[in-house]
């Protein structure tokens, strides 16, 4: 029995970490032919605003759901269960009319912060997207509570969907009728709110059934006080730091601009040059989507050898969590950087803020790595210090991004959050228990992924350098040549330098089958 319900709450975990990796690949590729179609100035107005439906999204898809789901799952009581559920439906209604009124009554101000007072009406668009937060929130998290993924998972992906499919819309509206980018990004954004209104039909049906006579919330265990501050603590803990990156673009959004035209950049240019800039962000998306899929992945079998009570076993998946993250990361950014001229010419149409992009794409390791740890501190039910990391690092971001843009331009915003990671990575490293750090095994680790990178980062210089950049033809070759022999000559260094145990290669996708052609090989190698 105990076996099966095991099995039950391991699948439920894939496929909601399927759902949730579709979701964010639909994320970022729509951005690509949205920018194509809309140019620089079209998606900097887009994503100024982006930021506040970012959050908006984070804290109805994977914050508070999460939290919701772990506060359900501590009763047993079906009846209980449901009381807490309608409990925070009435916490985040009162939560979400006042953030409402903040972006409704607010937007003139808002707007004037961002530097760009023809933002107000897209500001008061996005605002109605809160008003779906706590149906979403409410019910994803009990059906993840009670371990009915599916309804979950399919709610993510339709919303994300119809959401995709009004933005490309509205940009192709746009270049038929000559809209304004502001008159388009009004329209893109209002993609957030029907969005929300299709995922909560999609859950609508099964809710209302499993909640026919259920009692009160009156009749909960907690009291709304004691709830609430659970909220505030533990709630506010996992939906801020599931919306980090997000946090951190909302600073660029009321600095980066700023920054510019402060520095003597004219108006039209600072908007096409944060339009470029904003390039990085499904470029980053992108790259943490395997690496994300990883902690997703092995975030269960952490929760349950810590469930009973196995300190050993529980070190030695948050040591594979944290080595499996690091090397792919790694990777995945090296790549990205030594390829970027090509990838921002195939996707973007030229090689405009280069640099800029390279240095933002070392946020691929610092994320990954910071997802790593707090997967790690979140088991533990350690809230605190991620909470205290997260407020630091976004106060670095503050303090240095307008400074640094107004010295160095968009390499200036780039480098700032890539300080802010850096010093969010850290302060949640010291937290972590010297078990799972397992600092011994990284000494002999590091050298052999550095080892490892720089001969993947060798091999593709090698094999593009010969081929010229010229346009968008030549981009489709350099970049597929590039992926293919970075690849497999990562593959075939890790192999070689044995960076990964059998263990963490077992952890990944078609691991066995990898080790199983291994050995057929190495068999067949010796014999002749």
């Amino acid at each position: 029995m105990q076996n099966n319900q095991m099995k039950h709450v391991i699948r439920g975990a894939w496929i909601l970490s399927l759902s949730t990796l579709i979701a964010k690949i639909l994320s970022a590729v729509y951005r690509v032919p949205f920018q194509n179609m809309v140019g620089d100035t079209g998606f900097y107005v887009y994503q100024q605003i982006y930021p506040i439906y970012g959050l908006g999204m984070t804290f109805a898809l994977s914050g508070f759901p999460v939290f919701i789901s772990k506060v359900v799952a501590e009763t047993d009581d079906p009846l209980e269960q449901k009381a807490v559920t309608r409990q925070s439906i009435v916490i985040l209604t009162w939560l979400s009319w006042v953030i409402f009124g903040l972006l409704q009554f607010g937007a003139q101000s808002i707007a004037n912060w961002m530097a760009d007072p023809e933002l107000v009406s897209l500001i008061q668009v996005v605002a109605y997207m809160f008003l779906t937060m706590p149906v979403l929130a409410s019910a994803r998290g009990y059906f993840q509570g009670t371990f009915d993924m599916v309804k979950t998972a399919t709610s993510q992906v339709t919303e994300q969907l119809v959401r995709v499919a009004v933005i490309l819309v509205a940009a192709w509206l746009s270049l038929r009728e000559h809209w304004s980018p502001y008159q388009m990004g009004a329209v893109a954004m209002g993609g957030a709110f029907l969005g929300g209104i299709v995922a909560i039909l999609t859950l609508w049906r099964p809710y209302a059934r499993a909640f026919k006579g259920a009692p009160k919330a009156n009749t909960s265990p907690m009291s709304y006080r004691t709830l609430g501050r659970r909220f505030l603590v533990e709630g506010g803990s996992i939906a801020m730091f599931s919306a980090m990156l997000i946090f951190l673009q909302l600073v660029d959004s009321f600095t980066v601009k700023r920054g510019l035209t402060a520095a003597g950049v004219l108006e039209p240019v600072a908007k096409s040059l944060k339009g470029i800039y904003d390039r990085g962000q499904p470029l980053v998306q992108l790259g943490l989507v395997v690496a994300t899929a990883l902690a997703t992945t092995l975030l269960p079998s952490m929760t349950s050898t810590l469930q009973r009570r196995r300190m050993g076993q529980f070190a030695q998946t948050g040591g594979i969590l944290i080595h499996l993250s690091l090397g792919v990361s790694t990777a995945a950014t090296a790549g990205l950087i030594i390829l970027m001229p090509a990838i921002n010419t195939l996707l973007f149409g030229d090689t405009a803020g280069t640099l800029a992009l390279q240095i933002y794409c070392l946020s691929i390791i610092l994320v990954a790595m910071i997802n790593a740890y707090n997967s790690v501190l979140q088991s533990l039910d350690q809230y605190r210090t991620t909470t205290i990391a997260l407020a630091v690092g976004i106060v670095i971001k503050i303090v240095t991004n307008q400074a640094l843009v107004m010295q160095y331009g968009t390499v200036g915003a780039s480098a700032s959050t890539v300080l802010s990671l850096g010093v969010i990575l850290n302060i949640v490293y010291l937290a972590v228990p010297s078990s799972v750090k397992m600092r011994g095994a990284l000494r002999i680790f590091l050298p052999r992924l550095g080892a490892s990178t720089l001969g993947m980062i060798a091999l593709v210089a090698a094999s593009v350098y010969w081929l010229p950049l010229t346009g968008r033809l030549s981009a489709i070759t350099i970049t597929i040549l590039g992926v293919v022999v970075g690849v497999i000559s990562f593959i075939v260094l890790a192999t070689l330098f044995r960076v990964f145990t059998i263990r963490e290669v077992l952890a990944i996708p078609a691991g066995r089958t990898f080790l199983k052609w291994l050995n057929r090989h190495h068999n067949s190698t010796t014999t002749h």
